[in-house]
């Protein structure tokens, strides 16, 4: 009897797929390895061609495994044209859905202008926060499309102070966005800057306000004079050896030193052994660039910050596989999405806040008069006493430093600025060795560069967007309307180089305006310049100690010494993501003759 795979006809390489057994020959030498290559198969339609040699030829053929073979191809044949039609669906309707979510968004807020790419990705956004001009991009984007400018799908930014103080004022319906997830320096816990729920940040900030203000910090003024001293004494060093010095590092120290000695009782010790003792300057250094970028992007953190996600990637101790072969690049792809995903979870396991805070809880707490002392008595628990130690570092030290960098660049470089401010340090009758707070706050001049310095150089000038929160009706503003769920972000530089506020000289740092100005005008300039604090409800609880520190530390910098860039053609290294990193700031300072030349520290 002729076997029935005789009858089967034999096909030529690139030959049609006869029903109904496309794609697989059965034939003389056909064998189940060849219906599991076809079932397997990639290609299940593209015929073999003629069966290698290799395989041995049978004389016998059992008709059963023909029929058998049939079937199963025939099947499979079937299954697989419906899975590529469910597929074909499925993809379909993913670009279907996709294309829609697009145009939705791109509608939603077409009557705003800003970059092309905005209206369809955060690509731009990304770019300006991650590119290290964050304050430049923002600001000429505003100059170019207007007061309120689209930067993202569903982010805007605005120039205009009305719609800031409108979004920020204590009676304000506008919430605080997901960018202040990024704010989470701590993971998992949720620190005065970082939370969004009104009600835990109300009682966050009754908890922790009397000891921001310094009401119930004992000797406030006094720890801000020795560290004043200290930075004097670590200057006069490097000026008795007629040598530069870094004085972006040193603000730096000085600010850390300040507020670890108000907040936990003690300095960090960086004036001290003229050094970043715990490594904080260069930590921030490597890691404030991505943190504000998981800002722009919150579900990027939550993504890579997935036990699951983590366990997926490749490491450098892996025995097989793509971290083994990967060798040095998987170990750097691994720290960057350390970085990334753990955002600062270098402070999260940090020694600094762990022991600080565990001191102060449990059977042998101590109890000290200090920021922490305040906010632990007002019931501060220990997890969010962690956290918020974190943040006070991060408040405390990096704007006040960038404060005191800028202003000092500005005063240095202006002539007239520092003859005038001198003129007014050396005519008043002020303490020794350090002026008292009460007699900064009346020298006028002084009171105008500090002003000055803030407006020309705001310290921050991240998003920090607020989101429009009205029931579901959205806002009008100036005739523009914001649907509801669009966030608004911050546009300091744009804000505070207005000419219609601040006159046609807005670009150039001129004290006197602050002391030209007709009432009115002086009203407007003040109650803007109060932004760079943040406003109402968001007010930064740590400005009067921030004040403090500027009003004393320029009359004791300029009255002691001759400041001198070592390169005025480029004075420092700074970048900008939200928050500026200032370094390679090379000064060489020269000691000054005064009437107190003879006083001992």
């Amino acid at each position: 009897m002729q076997s029935l795979g005789q009858n089967i006809p034999q096909l030529l390489p690139g030959s049609p797929c006869p029903p109904p057994c496309r794609g697989i020959l059965d034939r003389e030498g056909s064998s189940s390895q060849d219906l599991s290559d076809f079932l397997f198969s990639p290609f299940p339609c593209v015929a073999r061609d003629t069966v290698s040699s290799s395989y041995p030829h049978s004389q016998s053929h059992d008709p059963t495994f023909s029929y058998t073979n049939r079937f199963l191809v025939g099947s499979s044949a079937t299954m697989s044209r419906e899975y590529l039609a469910y597929a074909s669906i499925a993809v379909s309707a993913f670009i279907a859905y996709s294309v829609v979510s697009i145009a939705r968004q791109y509608l939603r807020l077409r009557h705003i202008k800003g970059p092309p790419s905005a209206g369809f990705s955060k690509w731009w956004l990304v770019r300006a926060v991650g590119g290290g001009r964050t304050h430049l991009d923002f600001y000429e984007a505003c100059e170019k499309y207007g007061s309120i400018v689209r930067v993202g799908p569903n982010d805007l930014i605005t120039s205009d102070p009305d719609l800031m103080k409108r979004m920020l004022n204590v009676r304000t319906t506008y919430k605080r966005s997901n960018w202040y997830d990024g704010m989470r320096l701590k993971p998992g816990q949720d620190n005065v800057l970082s939370t969004r729920d009104d009600e835990l940040h109300n009682k966050l900030r009754s908890k922790m306000a009397a000891g921001y203000s310094g009401k119930e910090v004992e000797d406030l003024e006094a720890k801000i004079d020795q560290n004043v001293l200290r930075l004097i004494g670590l200057i006069e060093k490097y000026a008795s050896r007629d040598e530069a010095f870094d004085f972006g590092a040193k603000a730096q120290y000085f600010t850390l030193d300040v507020i670890s000695d108000l907040a936990f009782g003690e300095p960090f010790g960086d004036l001290a052994t003229d050094s970043d003792v715990h490594e904080y300057i260069k930590t921030m250094e490597q890691n404030m660039p991505t943190i504000l970028v998981t800002s722009v992007l919150p579900w990027l953190l939550a993504l890579l910050s997935s036990p699951i996600f983590r366990s997926m990637m490749p490491s450098e101790k892996d025995a097989i596989g793509v971290g083994k072969t990967m060798g040095k690049l998987a170990a750097h792809a691994a720290t960057f999405t350390r970085r990334l995903c753990s955002h600062l979870e270098f402070f999260a396991g940090s020694s600094i806040a762990k022991k600080v805070a565990s001191e102060r809880f449990g059977p042998n707490k101590k109890v000290h008069k200090d920021m922490l002392g305040s906010f632990v008595a007002r019931g501060l628990t220990q997890a969010e006493a962690e956290s918020e130690i974190l943040m006070q570092l991060l408040a405390g030290s990096d704007t006040t430093a960038t404060a005191i960098r800028a202003t000092i660049l500005h005063i240095i470089t202006n002539p007239q600025v520092t003859s005038t401010l001198r003129a007014e340090i050396d005519a008043a009758e002020l303490s020794w060795p350090i002026i008292s707070d009460a007699e900064a706050r009346e020298m006028p001049y002084l009171q105008a560069v500090i002003k000055e310095g803030l407006r020309i150089f705001p310290p921050v000038v991240g998003q920090m967007s607020k989101e429009v929160s009205n029931g579901g009706a959205g806002d009008d503003f100036k005739g523009i309307h914001l649907p509801e769920g669009t966030r608004i972000g911050y546009c300091a530089w744009g804000i505070f180089r207005r000419q219609d506020i601040w006159g046609q000289d807005s670009h150039v740092f001129r004290p006197e305006r602050w002391l030209e100005s007709d009432v009115e005008r002086l009203r407007l300039m003040e109650g803007t310049l109060e932004l760079v604090f943040g406003y109402g409800r968001w007010q930064c609880l740590g400005r009067n100690v921030a004040l403090m520190e500027l009003n004393k530390v320029f009359v004791e910098l300029l009255r002691r010494f001759d400041l001198v860039l070592v390169d005025p053609t480029n004075p420092w290294h700074s970048v900008c993501s939200g928050v500026f990193l200032q370094s390679q700031y090379w000064i060489r300072g020269y000691l000054r003759q005064t009437s107190n030349q003879d006083k001992a520290f």
